[in-house]
């Protein structure tokens, strides 16, 4: 029996929402749908304009067989602007409906619905299904530009150059190179496009002696090993005629110690670029990223390295996005360290400024970054657009499916290695999408795995029933999804650099069987309107299943992933407003059924698996 509360409800998404253009001075009409039998006398609007928190009552909108709804208009005065709601009962006193949920005392506004206005989200990301690409570990396009074997030092060794499909050395670290390059990528495409994907992210491609090229030896020229900057142009072309999207890697928190403004402020404390690093003592002694000395790390103190970097006319970050490049964004490395340096903390402000330059340059662009941890300050409308949504979607989804957690594999001893509690892994997912604005949690990065973490298939411990489950996770969440190369061949890999295998381009060593479920999946994600702009309602969370519910007023899904066998034979639907005699089809298979008794019954749904239900 499900407490009348679960069935209140309220997103920010087009059927709770409605506005014609979200900018200062323009009002919104709210909507909150409750279930029939609710025990309501009242229900208000709380906001807080200018600070005065304003209480308003809203009115009734119309009652179906299963529901009832309120509405009220909503002036937006402020670039941001929160309101929860207040809900008057027959017999429990005064309740509080805010994006954390239902609570029976005050609560704090961080955790309010948000409304931004004047904001620009990048249209193109509604329909975006990205790919994660390794430069040098995806395809060899010229092996005419590949490194030699010894061809330079890199920290104190040779560089090694590999044979393709060899597995990747730890004794090798980055010194070790397979040749791939931006060449094989554009070659490639069309093993992209018959995927399904549309957008393709790439990790750094600028001039730097190792194979990740974290460590930057110059920003304004693509590394000549991975085509140079002809091969980028080509590349763009070749992804605009397909309709794909392009985003790079940017690492503006530090450079590596080959690049000249290093070199040059090691050489002279006087020189110009001095400025841009924190020396403790010179020259040997610095800043540097996590203390590795191949990185230091730059000081954004200094006015001109903003202007070079992103501030200026001619920034770094803004010649990219211009012709013939064009990129459509950036991913910003370590954001979550960037300006920050023991009592200086500039993160906001630089925040603020990359956005501002980004914006101006092209409105269209996306700014993600880079964070592990809590990423939610950072994405309230005025810096980022996304996160890599690790804390929000990925790891809980890791530690449901396999009680696998980061920390276990880098030796730490507070690791929790027990699966987590289906509950438990809910609660984290609205806990991330409660302190940000609907807005930035549609566009939120989510990923299964990246060239930071095991892929997924590893952690997983090789079971496909469990990689499915969280495939139709990936691709059914709010938020724009990204897989990492050869995750849907079943490319296996634990950390770093087990996680940077080559791509397996002999189709005879694929697992075909799983591709064509990414595909079929990643189809459905670009086709359903309830999937690229539907609500997200939890409907069920205990045991070893988790239900929900994405919808627009065209059409609603409800998802289902259970991973192992509960027992359970049905989840309430009732609550989520699906009456009684609602035909179900599972698009992934050919199952249907009727939801009956308030409730939409599990036939078809394997002991571990997921469906994902067509409700007409």
């Amino acid at each position: 029996m499900i407490n009348w509360t679960e069935s209140v409800h309220h997103d920010g998404s087009p059927l709770y929402v409605e506005v014609a253009e979200q900018r200062l001075g323009a009002t919104a009409t709210l909507r909150l749908r409750v279930a029939l039998e609710a025990p309501l006398t009242a229900v208000y609007l709380r906001s807080c304009p200018d600070g005065e928190q304003t209480i308003v009552p809203m009115e009734p909108a119309g009652a179906d067989s299963v529901c009832r709804w309120w509405r009220i208009e909503l002036p937006l005065r402020m670039l941001s602007t929160g309101y929860r709601f207040l809900l008057r009962t027959l017999h429990s006193g005064n309740l509080w409906y805010n994006a954390a949920g239902i609570v029976p005392h005050y609560p704090t506004d961080t955790n309010d619905f948000k409304l931004l206005a004047d904001y620009h989200a990048p249209a193109w990301l509604e329909d975006a299904v990205f790919y994660q690409i390794f430069p040098d570990r995806f395809a060899d396009g010229d092996p005419t530009n590949n490194v030699r074997d010894g061809q330079y030092v890199y920290m104190g060794k040779p560089v090694v150059a590999r044979q393709w499909g060899d597995m990747p050395h730890r004794e090798h670290g980055s010194g070790e190179f397979f040749g791939g390059d931006l060449q094989g990528i554009t070659q490639r495409l069309d093993y992209l496009t018959d995927l399904g994907v549309n957008a393709v992210y790439l990790n750094p491609i600028f001039t730097a002696p190792s194979n990740h090229k974290y460590d930057v030896a110059d920003y304004a020229t693509i590394d000549p090993h991975l085509g140079g900057e002809d091969a980028l142009v080509a590349l763009r072309e070749a992804l605009t005629a397909r309709g794909m999207r392009l985003i790079l890697d940017i690492v503006p928190n530090h450079c590596g110690a080959t690049h000249p403004w290093f070199v040059a402020a090691q050489a002279d404390p006087a020189a110009p670029t001095a400025e841009f690093f924190t020396f403790r003592r010179h020259p040997d002694e610095y800043e540097s990223w996590l203390g590795v000395d191949t990185l230091p790390k730059l000081d954004y103190r200094s006015e001109r390295l903003r202007e070079l970097m992103y501030a200026g006319e001619n920034a770094i970050m803004r010649h990219w996005l211009r012709p013939p490049y064009a990129i459509d964004g950036w991913r910003i490395d370590v954001a979550n360290m960037l300006g920050r340096q023991g009592p200086l903390n500039l993160g906001h402000k630089i925040g603020r400024g990359i956005r501002r330059a980004i914006k101006a340059e092209q409105p269209e662009a996306y700014l993600l970054g880079e964070h592990f941890f809590d990423g939610t300050p950072h994405l309230q409308g005025q810096e980022l657009d996304a996160s890599m949504n690790y804390q929000g979607f990925t790891f809980p989804v890791w530690r449901w499916l396999a009680g696998f957690e980061l920390a276990s594999v880098q030796d730490r001893p507070w690791a929790d290695v027990l699966p987590m509690s289906t509950e438990h892994m809910v609660a984290q997912w609205q806990a991330f999408r409660a302190a940000i604005p609907w807005q930035i949690v549609t566009q939120q990065f989510n990923l299964l795995g990246s060239h930071d973490t095991a892929r997924l298939r590893s952690l997983l411990g090789g079971d496909l029933r469990l990689v499915r489950i969280a495939v139709a996770l990936l691709l059914t969440y709010p938020g724009v999804p990204c897989i990492y190369y050869g995750d849907e061949l079943g490319l296996e890999g634990l950390v770093d650099p087990d996680c940077r295998r080559c791509m397996e381009w002999d189709t005879t060593t694929w697992n075909h069987e799983l591709r064509a479920f990414f595909q079929q999946l990643i189809r459905l994600r670009r086709t359903s309107l309830a999937l690229r702009r539907g609500g997200f309602q939890v409907l069920y969370a205990g045991g070893h299943t988790v239900a929900y519910q994405r919808e627009v007023a065209e059409e609603r899904l409800i998802i289902v992933a259970r991973r192992a066998d509960d027992g359970l034979q049905s989840v309430p639907v009732r609550h989520a407003g699906v009456p009684d005699g609602a035909r179900a089809h599972d698009l992934l298979g050919e199952t249907e059924t009727t939801v009956e008794a308030g409730a939409l019954p599990l036939t078809g749904l394997p002991a571990v698996g997921v469906m994902v239900w067509s409700i007409t």
